[in-house]
């Protein structure tokens, strides 16, 4: 009797461990889509796909992670640029082609795709991205990625990152990204996006970073922007926008960075930006006139300000002399006339500052008043 006990009691050890690790594991539903979104990848030079074999999908395989109670894929993190041990071995970035499954779709609790600087990576983002309830981060920056963004993006309402930059991304900017409550970091840089920016923009009040430079966007700045009172850094350089800057932009709390050149803008330079807490304005290539307002103050201070290669006309205000700081300036290829004030932040510019202007004269150009 007493070795039936044993016998049975050492197979009730190994029905636990057995049990214990497939609880443990990713569900095989889990593991079937992570294979075929692998199928449909081809990265011939690092081996990052080597791992992925097995039935534990939650555990070794490159860039998979799991949640740590339901055991299901959570995070995929692919990047191309990586000081990761396995980059080093090869001693090379990576290369991926292929496209981008929609079985990633049926990973329900995933919350961050990451698939970034594989250069070759295209075909356009599968619309059932938009059925992930829990996706938080998508970024997929530095691939071949064509297509348009989902049209009903905002359903994603816990999305605080969406990272498309350096794409072949084009169409216009769904109207549905006004619904994503929780966006923080927007980066469609370096795409074929265009049409306008969507008045719903100022419904992003989580938003801190829009950079929308680099694309084919048209229309005027809504002024609903200066709603998102977070905002730090706005970028929409080397568009096709027109239409005036809204004054309001230059009440935002805690846009520090604005930069708007490389545009078709018209009207005049709005004070309010020049005595606000933006430190990195510019302006330049944009077609404004009129006068730059005499408004700047000791509470005033640039790291940049560049209103270059516009049509401004009338002198350099003198208030500019009253800045706090200033550490770059370009004020060249404009219709500027009178004397360059003297001191400081004149005094350590040079004549490039100041070249091009209808009639501009005092140090440190050549040509005296």
């Amino acid at each position: 009797m007493a070795g039936v006990a044993f016998h049975s009691t050492e197979l009730l050890i190994i029905f636990l461990a057995v049990s214990s690790f497939v609880v443990n594991c990713c569900p095989p539903s889990d593991r079937a889509a992570l294979s075929a979104f692998k199928s449909a990848l081809h990265e011939p030079y690092i081996g990052i796909f080597n791992s992925w074999t097995g039935n534990d999908c939650c555990h070794n395989w490159y860039g998979v992670s799991c949640d740590l109670e339901t055991h299901q894929v959570a995070e995929i993190t692919l990047r191309g640029k990586s000081e990761d041990p396995i980059f080093q071995r090869a001693h090379r970035t990576g290369y991926m082609t292929g496209f981008i499954s929609s079985a990633v779709c049926k990973l329900p609790h995933l919350s961050s795709l990451t698939l970034t600087d594989w250069e070759g990576i295209s075909g356009e983002i599968p619309p059932c991205i938009t059925s992930l309830p829990f996706l938080r981060i998508l970024d997929l920056t530095g691939n071949k990625i064509s297509g348009e963004i989902p049209r009903d993006i905002g359903k994603l309402h816990r999305l605080s990152v969406l990272n498309i930059a350096d794409n072949y991304v084009s169409g216009p900017i769904p109207g549905s990204i006004g619904n994503l409550s929780s966006l923080m970091h927007l980066d469609v840089r370096n795409n074929r996006i265009s049409g306008p920016i969507p008045a719903c923009f100022g419904r992003l009040h989580m938003l801190s970073r829009a950079l929308l430079s680099g694309n084919q966007i048209s229309g005027t700045i809504p002024s609903s922007i200066s709603r998102v009172y977070r905002l730090t850094d706005l970028d929409l350089s080397t568009n096709q926008i027109s239409g005036p800057i809204p004054a309001s932009l230059g009440k935002m709390p805690d846009l520090s960075t604005l930069n708007l050149d490389f545009n078709r803008l018209s009207g005049v330079i709005p004070a309010s930006l020049l005595t606000s807490g933006v430190n990195n304005l510019n302006l330049s290539k944009t077609s404004l006139e009129g006068k730059i307002p005499d408004a700047f103050g000791p509470k005033s201070y640039f790291m940049v300000l560049d209103l270059s290669y516009n049509k401004l006309s009338g002198p350099i205000p003198r208030t500019l002399s009253g800045t706090s700081y200033i550490g770059y300036l370009d004020l060249s290829h404009n219709n500027l006339c009178g004397k360059i004030p003297a001191g400081s932040p004149f005094d350590h510019l040079d004549a490039s500052s100041f070249e091009s202007n209808k009639c501009l004269c005092g140090k440190p150009l050549l040509n005296a008043c």
